[in-house]
């Protein structure tokens, strides 16, 4: 929970709790999260930590508890909700179109127009490129086919697209699941840096990774939750992961 003297967080979720019929997937669960800031979710399969995410992302309602954001309280009905108050998730699967440029993805269904002839709308390709260049360059991520589909990217690269597609859109808080999940080495350590990158930048993130390797190497703080009830939290430099397994697993 919060140390005496911590700044006000930028999101406090407090006591969630999420039943799906007999199933109680969360129960009483509270974390915070403070800009500049990377948390990590840790726990087995079944702990609840998609649910969780999914409540924050406005996919689905808690039955119980509160989540404050930016000093407010708030209640996303749906995750279009969530991403116009700053909090955008990156899922496993990226949710890219594959045969679209990296500007085009940026913009999926918010695509700029300009008036060709002074009155035929079409789409402002110029404008996605610049915006392709500008926010990859802003990840400190350098891409030479800014007019490529994103399908001839690798693993690593697709990443920071849907990473730069959060960050033009201005989202304060990143929700990111798996996103090391089939990388080989060197792309991890690239998303890393970029995670590190954003941090930096004073993007307030949760990372959620069944590997301790990449919680350890990029999180402040661990939040361990077990069976939808929060089993502990840890400062990362404070703890290591035989105490986190210890947690996980309720040994």
């Amino acid at each position: 929970m919060a140390e005496t003297g911590r700044a006000r967080p930028l999101l406090d979720v407090r006591s969630i709790s999420k039943s799906f019929a007999a199933v109680q997937a969360l129960n009483g669960v509270s974390m915070q999260l403070e800009a500049g800031e990377v948390v990590a979710l840790a726990g087995d399969n079944g702990a609840g930590k998609s649910t969780l995410i999914k409540i924050i992302a406005g996919v689905y309602r808690a039955d119980g508890g509160e989540i404050v954001y930016n000093g407010e309280n708030v209640t996303f009905e749906t995750p279009h909700a969530a991403r116009d108050h700053g909090i955008e998730t990156i899922y496993q699967d990226l949710a890219l179109a594959d045969n679209l440029s990296i500007g085009a993805n940026i913009f999926l269904g918010r695509e700029p127009v300009r008036l060709a002839f002074g009155f035929l709308p079409v789409l402002d390709r110029g404008k996605m490129a610049e915006a392709a260049k500008a926010t990859m360059a802003r990840l400190d991520f350098e891409v030479d086919r800014v007019n490529a589909p994103v399908s001839r990217f690798s693993g690593g690269q697709r990443q920071a697209v849907a990473i730069g597609r959060a960050i033009y859109w201005e989202a304060r808080v990143l929700i990111m699941d798996e996103p090391m999940a089939a990388l080989g080495v060197p792309e991890q350590r690239r998303v890393i840096a970029l995670i590190k990158n954003l941090r930096a930048q004073g993007k307030a993130i949760i990372f959620i990774s069944h590997n301790l390797s990449d919680i350890f190497s990029v999180s402040d703080r661990i939040v361990v939750l077990r069976r939808g009830v929060l089993a502990g939290e840890r400062r990362t430099s404070e703890t290591d992961p035989d105490e986190i397994v210890r947690l996980m697993v309720g040994g």
